[in-house]
């Protein structure tokens, strides 16, 4: 069966090597253009990512960069026991969590700006639904740990397996699936007004 592969994983190419595996592999050597490439194609799933899980757009864009600045000093040293989509995923997920341990206790959520409504919905009344509705789900999001906040993302919003989670966080698929389905059931406990 064929298809693309998830946000962050290289297609397969002929020989059984990725084009990602050849890019790294020039990069490591100093190779810019190489190096380019690998940022044109992740940054965009790595960016969706860091948002989610800073609530920031612009912090978000800080660590990724960060993230990409680092990758390309380590290159040299990585061993490429993962994909570089991996590696990178792990870098970033890394960054995030420090952002997010070091940012407690929370702004006020007052203070976050509110998310433009979808294009299709002009009714007022549901703009306000729509807003109320975003303000809980941010709200319910900041009582989780960053570790459970980052494995739910991951699982939840971009649809990783636990064993990508495992590999990617740093930890078994079984602490994976506890964090998941603690984050789930204080989600589902916070947001029970919207059920």
């Amino acid at each position: 069966m064929t298809g693309n592969p998830p946000p962050g994983e290289p297609p397969d190419v002929e020989g059984g090597r990725s084009d990602d595996t050849l890019m790294t592999e020039r990069a490591a050597e100093g190779d810019e253009d190489a190096f380019a490439v690998l940022v044109r194609r992740h940054a965009p799933s790595l960016l969706r990512l860091a948002t989610r899980l800073l609530g920031d757009r612009a912090e978000a864009e800080d660590a990724v960069q960060e993230a990409f600045v680092g990758a390309w000093r380590s290159l040299p040293e990585f061993q490429g026991r993962s994909s570089f989509g991996t590696w990178m995923y792990r870098i970033v997920t890394n960054r995030c969590l420090n952002i997010l341990r070091a940012r407690r206790p929370q702004a006020p959520l007052n203070e976050l700006p509110d998310l433009p409504a979808p294009a299709y919905t002009t009714a007022p009344d549901r703009i306000t639904e729509g807003r109320a509705a975003l303000h809980d789900v941010q709200e319910a999001l900041s009582t989780l740990s960053p570790e459970q906040r980052i494995c739910w993302t991951l699982r939840t919003l971009d649809g990783r397996s636990y064993a990508f989670i495992a590999k990617t966080v740093g930890i078994s698929e079984q602490a994976v699936r506890a964090r998941v389905f603690r984050a789930r059931r204080q989600l589902t406990h916070s947001l029970g007004a919207w059920q």
